[in-house]
């Protein structure tokens, strides 16, 4: 039984189309002068000024220019110790200081709340000799402290209409799965809260372990398989995408006793193989000791 390759990542959206350039603005025509309006001149007797008073009035100006600009660049060189000296109280005349204005309070950044607590779950589940009871969700893989489920916190039962809808339709996922004496399926799916990385954990359970083996012995994808470090009876597979931007996707399969374990990893660009080894290696623990 062969399974096809898992679809990539969604190509990232298309750029926007190029907005339409900006139309200059047509500078409106001068007002016509009022015909009405007639400048008189005065007489060069009127305008003239003594040569003192002349000089006396230019350096009157230029002081008052100099200080104005005095002003402006105290003002938005140093804002703050501007308004502090606008503020201050006249120096009182007797020997005890005066007292300073009070320091404008800093905002506080508000931090942000933590997520709030997953409820405890209730599942129960044993498994001895290799045979696992009791609700098959209790075996999955335990989602860490830093990601967040999709759907229930306890995972969901796989029905065979949702295992046949991850091949493709040239396999009949339930005439084979009924070959090998299969009972039932359990899966779920959790994200990093990193963003960057979900994994998904998937339990198919067996009447018998060596019908469990059997399925995964004739289980594989269209890619070369490896090793899983640390793992034995366990095999795995990897999916680079075309480009960085893309989903890349590692998947792992293996068994425990009655149970087959596959967990796919998926990351944006080439994926690290070490991911899955973490994953495999923990829902490994999971199903051997409950």
């Amino acid at each position: 039984m062969s399974v096809s390759e898992p679809t990539p990542g969604q190509e990232p959206a298309a750029e926007p189309a190029d907005r339409p350039a900006a139309t200059e603005p047509t500078p409106s025509a001068p007002a016509p002068a009022d015909p009405e309006q007639t400048v008189v001149e005065q007489p060069a007797a009127d305008r003239g000024l003594p040569r003192a008073a002349g000089v006396a009035l230019s350096v009157a100006v230029l002081l008052a220019v100099t200080a104005t600009s005095a002003a402006v660049t105290v003002a938005v060189g140093k804002p703050d110790r501007a308004a502090h000296v606008a503020a201050a109280p006249a120096p009182a005349t007797s020997a005890s200081a005066s007292a300073s204005a009070s320091p404008s309070p800093s905002p506080t950044p508000t931090p942000t709340p933590p997520p709030p607590p997953r409820p405890a779950s209730t599942l129960q589940g044993s498994v001895s000799d290799g045979k696992h009871s009791g609700d098959l969700r209790y075996f999955l893989l335990p989602v860490p402290d830093n990601a967040d489920p999709y759907g229930s916190p306890d995972g969901a039962m796989l029905s065979t209409d949702d295992l046949q809808a991850q091949y493709n339709d040239s396999v009949d996922i339930k005439e084979v799965l009924d070959s090998w004496g299969f009972k039932d399926a359990a899966g779920r799916t959790y994200r990093l809260r990193d963003g960057k990385t979900e994994v998904r954990s998937e339990l198919k359970r067996f009447g018998r372990t060596d019908r469990a083996q059997g399925f995964a012995d004739h289980s594989s994808y269209s890619s070369d398989s490896f090793d899983i470090d640390g793992v034995s009876n366990a095999k795995g597979y990897i999916f680079k995408p075309k480009q960085q931007a893309y989903t890349g996707a590692l998947i792992g399969i293996g068994v425990v006793g009655d149970v087959v374990y596959e967990i796919t990893v998926e990351v944006q660009g080439d994926p690290d193989k070490a991911l899955l080894f973490d994953a495999m290696k923990r829902e490994r623990d999971r199903l051997t000791n409950g």
